[in-house]
């Protein structure tokens, strides 16, 4: 009778525990990006981590190559090939892709991010990036979305170095013939100048700050051997695995390094980038 008993209680609580499961409220997340997010399939890897612990947090992006937050605002997409997209400036009454999926739904988080460059450069952060960024929240019709701001790492090119815009690109009230970012001596400053720069964007759009650029640099410096990059700037899988593990620690509030997902992730390398996520 003590074990029939048993297992109708332990059935009860299975049966509990799921409908929670069940009725959990849904959480729709949306990234916003370029290929700085998409390169392999960063976002879907943080969907099966979260499916582990959080299937109720649904992640979908709107990410397109070489796009910056104002294009996701202001170019239709004319043609995809493998390698990259045509566009064109919409036209009255027109809407962007990024636009109609924005409309979509009820978002709960927005992940927006930007080229690491275009926030480097002053004008264009505070002309560009900020207005972008400004114009997307009002697009969001769940008045309590959050918003967070994707903190990307420096480019791999040698120093120094420094990164320039044409003027008349940024803005035509803009009286010189370009604008550039600051002259760049070393990989620690162009960290700290651009911890700094989106810090800026971050306080003056009220968003959250990812740190997904200090753990790249804490992987160059202490950890060498593991390769985080695909080429100059994209993440290879290493660097997107360690930034699925930043986003989903800021999405489910659990440790990244309780999950038993690594992916295509060495399990020694995953133990690692999972830790330095933390």
């Amino acid at each position: 009778m003590k074990n029939i008993l048993l297992i109708l209680i332990t059935l009860q609580i299975i049966s509990c525990n799921s409908q929670q499961k069940d009725t959990a409220e849904k959480i729709n997340v949306l990234f916003i990006g370029n290929s700085l997010t998409y390169f392999y399939d960063m976002p879907q890897t943080v969907q099966k981590m979260l499916n582990e612990t959080d299937p109720n947090i649904k992640i979908e992006q709107s990410t397109f190559p070489g796009m910056s937050l104002t294009g996701h605002l202001s170019d239709i997409i004319t043609s995809r090939t493998e390698n990259g997209i045509s566009t064109r400036k919409k036209e009255e009454g027109e809407k962007t892709e990024t636009e109609i999926k924005i409309a979509e739904k009820q978002w709960d988080i927005v992940i927006l991010q930007t080229g690491t460059i275009s926030v480097l450069i002053t004008e264009n952060r505070e002309l560009k990036t900020n207005k972008a960024i400004s114009d997307i929240k009002k697009l969001v019709s769940n008045p309590n979305c959050r918003f967070i701001l994707f903190n990307t790492w420096p480019l791999k090119n040698e120093y120094p170095k420094q990164y320039c815009y044409p003027a008349s690109q940024i803005d035509k009230s803009i009286k010189k013939d370009k604008c550039c970012s600051p002259v760049l001596e070393s990989l620690e400053q162009e960290v700290k100048i651009i911890n700094e720069a989106y810090d800026l964007v971050a306080k003056e759009n009220d968003l959250i700050k990812s740190d997904n650029g200090n753990k790249f640099y804490e992987v160059r410096t202490k950890y060498p051997e593991i390769e985080l990059y695909e080429d100059d700037s994209h993440p290879n899988k290493y660097g997107a695995f360690l930034n699925a593990c930043i986003f989903y620690q800021m999405l489910s509030n659990k440790k990244v390094s309780n999950l038993k997902y690594n992916g295509e992730i060495e399990p020694k390398t995953a133990k690692l980038l999972k830790k330095i996520a933390e």
